[in-house]
Order: C-alpha cells, then structure tokens, then sequence
C-alpha cells in the first residue's frame, strides 16, 4: 500500500507540469481575464513554480530509469 501511495504521488507531481502550463497560460492573458490577470510579479513566480515542478520530474525521471 506504501508503495501505490508514493507512485500516486509521483504520478499527481507529472500531471500537474501541463495543467501548470495551461493555467499560466489562462491567467497571464489579458484578452481572457480582463482586469483579473496576473501581475508580473505573479507571473514570475508562477513560471518558476511550474520550471521547478518540470525540473523535479524530471531529475525523478532521470535518477529512476537510468
């Protein structure tokens, strides 16, 4: 049971890099959200949350299968 907890969890951690991507996508246009856009100062720290998300996973990957 451990072991399908910690693999959920890896699993939730890969999937969130697109729906980051996408939601940053959304928030940062401002035909789209109007006057509810993020603010660079959002923007940036969105980005670099979501670059760190894709770094995990992907030093995960590495370290993992190879």
């Amino acid at each position: 049971p451990m072991r399908m907890l910690v693999w959920s969890a890896v699993l939730n951690g890969a999937v969130a890099v697109p729906v980051m991507v996408a939601m940053m996508l959304i928030v940062t246009n401002k035909k789209t959200m109007k006057a509810f856009a993020a603010t660079r100062a959002l923007t940036i720290t969105g980005w670099a949350a979501t670059a760190a998300m894709l770094i995990a996973i992907l030093v995960l990957g590495a370290t993992s299968f190879f």
